[in-house]
């Protein structure tokens, strides 16, 4: 599931990612983000992995998409999770999700969103 967070507001949308991932979540997920950008020329993202456990590989090609789709719309992905291997991906994040991407550990959350506002 991957569920809006509540201090998302104006250009900046924050989504928590929880258990495993499906493609379906990527629909609602991918249409909160189009929605958003029909009232925004670009917007900031936060990502929250902390309960995040995988994506299932039915997910894969629903990932590159929406990486395809917004990637020149996302100036900024924070990328809040606890292990190395997401703080590794978010590397990989940086040139194929947004314009910049940078991972923060669980308890740096208030400053990933201040990141963002920066």
């Amino acid at each position: 599931m991957i569920e809006k967070l509540e201090q998302s507001s104006g250009r900046f949308l924050g989504y928590k990612a929880v258990g495993k991932i499906t493609r379906e979540d990527y629909t609602s997920f991918t249409e909160g983000v189009q929605a958003l950008l029909e009232q925004e020329e670009s917007i900031c993202l936060l990502l929250d992995l902390e309960e995040f456990d995988r994506e299932k590989v039915s997910a894969w090609g629903a990932d590159f998409k929406f990486g395809r789709e917004f990637r020149h719309k996302i100036t900024k992905m924070a990328v809040v999770g606890q292990t190395k291997r997401q703080e590794w991906m978010t590397g990989l994040m940086d040139p194929l999700f947004a314009d910049e991407a940078k991972f923060f550990p669980l308890d740096e959350r208030e400053a990933a969103w201040e990141w963002l506002q920066t």
